[in-house]
């Protein structure tokens, strides 16, 4: 199939469906009913919005102390800028402390944010690993 090919099938999409039988007839038919299926409908239980408003406050109260929770920032967030003497993990170096100064800026903004938490001890662990590969070089 080639793009003038494509394109006519887009076209003949465009134009106006009859459909095949008058939908009419059984929609006045459903709207009779209507009434009669609201009327067959149980009422809701006492014990269902029991249990629904109980649900309610136990995650509003869940979030509350959520919220309210000191946030503990890793230790790491401040420490000092290095560079390793291999300048082929130079480059890779610098990257991460730029990521994990951006990442302490963004938590100094949001400090409740677990994804920012995990990132930077993320950042942090490719910081220990960057630093094995500079042992392990010489």
């Amino acid at each position: 199939m080639n793009d003038l090919d494509y394109l006519r099938q887009m076209r003949a999409l465009n134009r106006p469906v009859t459909p095949r039988r008058d939908l009419w007839a059984d929609i006045d038919r459903q709207l009779e009913l209507a009434p009669v299926a609201a009327a067959r409908r149980p009422r809701a239980r006492p014990w269902l919005r029991a249990a629904a408003i109980a649900g309610v406050a136990v995650l509003g109260g869940t979030l509350g102390l959520h919220l309210i929770a000191p946030v503990q920032t890793p230790e790491f967030a401040s420490a000092p800028a290095w560079k390793p003497s291999d300048p082929r993990l130079a480059g890779a170096a610098v990257e991460l402390d730029a990521a994990r100064m951006e990442l302490s800026q963004a938590m100094q903004d949001s400090p409740n944010s677990p994804a920012l938490q995990r990132l930077l001890e993320r950042t942090e662990r490719q910081r220990d690993r960057l630093r094995h590969l500079e042992q392990q070089a010489g």
